[in-house]
């Protein structure tokens, strides 16, 4: 990977809807050259997928929270897909300490992340932290942020 797939993985994740021919001409290469190097980065798995980043108060998800969930694991078999099927998880991390797994969840109000709590406690302890404010909202890792001058 060059720094021209790199400064293209950046337009990427400012706008996954740039026009090929402004990405093509923001790094000086035809739009089938840009083309064929966005195919390449998907085909190797860099680049995963394109998607939007939505507003959750305004779909009506106010409630965030980040639950810890400390775990035998000998439940992961049963908890892995449990946990998948639940849409308002949009996270979740098997992580190291205390707690094995930690979910980010967004819910409409406090009653069903209360419900949903409850629900995760089958599979063990949990500490439940909600989010008031984020001064870093979710991003993308930038590969142009550490290319040496």
């Amino acid at each position: 990977m060059d720094h021209l797939d790199k400064k293209i993985i950046n337009m990427l994740e400012d706008n996954a809807r740039i026009p090929l021919k402004s990405l093509a001409q923001e790094v000086f290469l035809s739009s089938p050259a840009v083309s064929a190097r966005i195919e390449r980065l998907s085909a190797e798995g860099i680049i995963k997928n394109f998607s939007a980043n939505v507003d959750e108060d305004k779909l009506g998800f106010p409630i965030k929270a980040f639950i810890n969930l400390e775990m035998d694991p000998v439940l992961k078999p049963e908890f892995y897909p449990f946990i998948s099927a639940i849409p308002n998880v949009l996270e979740c991390h098997c992580v190291t300490g205390q707690y094995c797994m930690i979910m980010k969840v967004a819910f409409p109000s406090t009653s069903e992340l209360d419900t949903f709590i409850n629900n995760l406690q089958h599979f063990g302890k949990t500490s439940t932290q909600i989010i008031f404010s984020s001064c870093v909202e979710p991003r993308q890792l930038n590969p142009c942020a550490f290319e040496k001058e």
